[in-house]
């Protein structure tokens, strides 16, 4: 008989093992724990098709026809195996921890493998994040400031600098603005971004200090769970200042490759907010090809945005800091700052 473990003593095992997934593909599509490899005991069809026998029908029908099922396949379960582990460890999990993660773990372990599985499966895996969100403890610093001021290359630089970072919008595949979408790959589910953050989060030292963007709880299609938002809120903000000249300068290199069409859809999404003759102003400048005055009307409707945010937070301190347009020259003010003020 294999090892079933909890939750927390799962997690530490699945550090040094192959996770397998035994879901369904549409199942591990929309979430699943971060670096786990798919492993489905059933495809979709199949296990909509038990799931309405174990309904009408009843559950020994139900589990007569899974039989039949995974009888027929399992020399193919053993070389898929084979294919995904490096070595013969592995840490299997279902939805509850159910028949189909022991099923999986038995035949596994009958082909030699080394196998734990995880006891309440993926549904207690997604308890255990969303509590342990609220309780790792992280010494939050805020990289905030206006759009166009450059925060997530100064974020890189932080970390090029050895600096510690989460990188909420790279999760979320999304730059956080109505024009966020731009040039990035689709979103995550809500459910695979706040197991992304939580991996994350857990990879980093708590003892040292964490820098992370200014974002709004809504990052496109996303959202920052609540016990991480708490801790952001709850933050020290470093509020960057750059001259508007050189946040137009930057907005026109982030977007002046990507298409118009995208650019105007993008302004449209924003014609409640701007009113209509701010977007007719910013249509007739992308018409012209004037990025720069379009960027300009961007930045009026963002700027009263934020400052109404920032006036709203509830950071416990505020640094307000005049920078020029260099990251790794306002990385290294950060640092200092940081230091000076032993956080």
């Amino acid at each position: 008989m294999h090892n079933r473990l909890e939750i927390k003593e799962f997690l530490n095992e699945a550090k040094y093992r192959t996770v397998l997934d035994v879901r369904t593909p549409a199942e591990f599509e929309r979430a699943h724990i971060p670096g786990a490899k798919n492993l489905p005991l059933f495809s979709n069809e199949e296990r909509a098709e038990i799931g309405t026998i174990y309904k009408q029908i009843s559950q020994e029908e139900a589990f007569k026809r899974g039989l039949e099922l995974v009888s027929q396949r399992l020399p193919s379960y053993i070389q898929k195996a084979k294919e995904m582990v490096h070595g013969k460890s592995v840490a299997v999990h279902c939805w509850r921890g159910g028949k189909r993660s022991q099923s999986m773990a038995e035949f596994l372990q009958l082909a030699d493998f080394d196998v734990v599985s995880l006891v309440g499966g993926y549904k207690a895996y997604r308890t255990y994040v969303l509590d342990q969100m609220e309780s790792i403890p992280l010494k939050i610093l805020v990289v905030g400031g206006q759009t166009g001021t450059g925060k997530t290359a100064i974020l890189n630089s932080l970390k090029d600098l050895g600096e510690q970072i989460i990188d909420l919008e790279g999760l979320a595949h999304h730059k956080g603005s109505a024009f966020g979408w731009i040039g990035e790959e689709e979103q995550p589910t809500v459910e695979s971004f706040e197991n992304e953050l939580f991996s994350t989060m857990t990879g980093l030292d708590s003892s040292k200090r964490v820098w992370v963007e200014n974002e709004s709880r809504k990052i496109g299609k996303v959202f920052i769970p609540d016990g991480f938002w708490e801790k952001k809120a709850r933050g020290v903000l470093f509020n960057l200042k750059l001259p508007t000249r050189e946040r137009v300068k930057r907005l026109i290199d982030d977007y002046a490759g990507h298409s118009t069409e995208a650019l105007v859809l993008s302004f449209k999404k924003l014609k409640k907010k701007l009113g209509g003759k701010a977007l007719n102003d910013a249509l007739e400048s992308l018409e012209a090809n004037d990025l720069g005055k379009a960027a300009e009307v961007a930045l009026f409707y963002y700027d009263k945005t934020y400052e109404h945010c920032i006036a709203n937070g509830r950071f416990r301190e505020i640094y307000n800091i005049e920078i020029q347009n260099d990251p790794e020259e306002t990385a290294k003010k950060l640092i200092a700052i940081a230091d000076q003020k032993n956080y």
